[in-house]
C-alpha cells in the first residue's frame, strides 16, 4: 500500500491531536504519510496575549512553508489542501486558559482561527473538572455559560481531559455535538484520561466524536502496545458506539525536549515536579510504539483495521472521513449554517 497515493483514490487522512517541535521535517512527513489535516495544539496553560504569540509563530510557518501547510479554517480547507498537496492545521486549546475569565473572548479567538477548545487540562478550571482531581464537581456556572457561547460562535467542545461527571454534562449542556479529540477506552487501559463505557456511549448518542490516542501511556503496554491490540479495541469501541462517531486523535508529541513536557504538566500552578502519566523513574515523552513513529506510519493503521476486519468504506471513515463530517458541522457559526456564508469549499474529495 503505498502511503502517498494520490487523493482521489482514498478518503482524506485527519489526525485530530499532534502537538510537535514543528518543522519542514515533521511537515514533509504529514506529505510522505498522506495526512490532509491535523488539529494541532497551540496552548496548554497560556494566556490571551501568550496564545496569539503562538499564533504569530504559526503564522510564519505558514509563510515559509506555503508549499507544504495551510491554516485550517474550514471543513472546506481540507479539501483545498488535498487539492493543493498540502496539509491543512486546525488551531486548538488544551485548556481554557487562553479566554481567561472572559466569555466575549470565545469569539475572539475563533476569529483568531481556533476550533477547538478543552474545558479543562487534568485540573479543576473555572469551567469544568479535570480527570485528576479526586472530586468532580461537573460543569461550573461559567462553564454552561461557555459552552453555549461556543456553540454560538462554532469552537467545538473538547472534553479529552476531563472527568466523567464534567463530560456527561458537557455532552447534555451542549446544543451541538462534542469532541473528546484524544483518549482511549477504559476497558482496555484504566489510564486516569481514558473514558467509561457510560462516557462513550453518551458520546455516541449524541452524535459526538472521539479520536483514538496514540500516545503511550494511553495505550494497553504502553509503548509495547501491538497494533493488532490497538485495531481490536477500535473495533470492540465501535460495537460500542458506532464506527460513524470514531476516528484519530494520535496526540503525537514529536521532536520535544523535556521543557515541554514540564509545562504541559506543571504549567505555572504548582512549584513541585508533577509527572502526570509519566513516573519518576521516565519523566519525559515515552517511546512511540514501533508501528507508529511519526505521520507516515498511518498506513500501518490502515492495514491494521483491514486485518481486524474492517471494511473500505469504514477505514476510510475511521481516518478521516468522520473528522472531515464532524468539522462541516462544527466550526461554522450558528447564523452562518443555514446560509450561503458557511465555509465549505466546493472541491470533490
Amino acid at each position: 500500500m503505498n502511503p502517498a497515493r494520490p487523493f482521489a483514490v482514498r478518503g482524506p487522512r485527519v489526525d485530530c491531536m499532534q502537538y510537535g517541535n514543528w518543522s519542514e521535517k515533521i511537515f514533509r512527513q504529514m506529505r510522505d504519510g498522506g495526512v490532509d489535516a491535523v488539529h494541532v495544539t497551540i496552548a496548554y496553560h497560556e494566556n490571551f496575549r501568550e496564545m496569539v504569540a503562538n499564533i504569530e509563530a504559526w503564522n510564519l510557518l505558514f509563510e515559509r512553508f506555503s508549499d507544504l501547510i495551510l491554516h485550517g479554517k474550514w471543513s472546506g480547507d481540507i479539501a483545498l489542501a488535498r487539492q493543493t498537496g498540502r496539509t491543512a492545521i486546525f488551531f486548538g486549546f488544551q485548556n481554557p486558559s487562553p479566554i481567561e475569565d472572559d466569555i466575549g473572548l470565545v469569539e475572539v479567538v475563533h476569529a483568531l482561527g481556533a476550533r477547538f477548545m478543552q474545558l479543562t487540562y487534568n485540573n479543576q478550571s473555572l469551567l469544568a473538572t479535570g480527570c485528576y482531581e479526586q472530586h468532580d464537581t461537573g460543569l461550573t456556572r461559567m462553564g454552561k455559560q461557555v459552552v453555549r457561547e461556543m456553540n454560538r460562535v462554532g469552537l467545538v467542545v473538547d472534553m479529552s481531559h476531563s472527568s466523567d461527571r464534567s463530560t456527561l454534562e458537557a455532552i447534555e449542556h451542549s446544543q451541538r455535538p462534542i469532541a473528546i479529540t484524544h483518549a482511549n477506552p477504559a476497558f482496555w487501559h484504566p489510564a486516569l484520561r481514558n473514558k467509561s463505557d457510560q462516557v462513550l456511549k453518551a458520546l455516541g448518542q449524541s452524535g459526538g466524536m472521539f479520536g483514538f490516542s496514540l500516545y503511550p501511556h494511553h495505550l494497553h503496554g504502553k509503548s509495547a502496545c501491538t497494533l493488532q491490540s490497538f485495531c481490536e479495541m477500535v473495533a470492540r469501541t465501535a460495537d460500542l458506539v458506532g464506527v460513524e462517531h470514531l476516528g484519530l486523535g494520535s496526540d503525537l508529541c514529536q521532536d520535544q525536549p523535556y521543557s515541554v513536557v514540564e509545562w504541559m504538566r506543571v504549567g505555572r500552578w504548582t512549584k513541585e515536579v508533577d509527572y502526570g502519566e509519566g513516573s519518576a523513574a521516565n519523566p519525559g515523552f515515552p517511546d512511540q510504539p514501533e508501528w507508529f513513529r511519526d505521520n507516515r506510519d498511518f498506513v500501518n493503521i490502515e492495514a491494521g483495521l483491514a486485518a481486524t476486519g474492517f471494511g473500505p468504506a469504514d477505514i476510510a471513515a475511521l481516518m478521516g472521513g468522520n473528522w472531515l463530517r464532524f468539522f462541516e458541522a462544527g466550526f461554522v457559526p450558528e447564523d452562518a449554517r443555514n446560509s450561503t456564508t458557511a465555509r465549505t469549499v466546493d472541491i470533490a474529495i
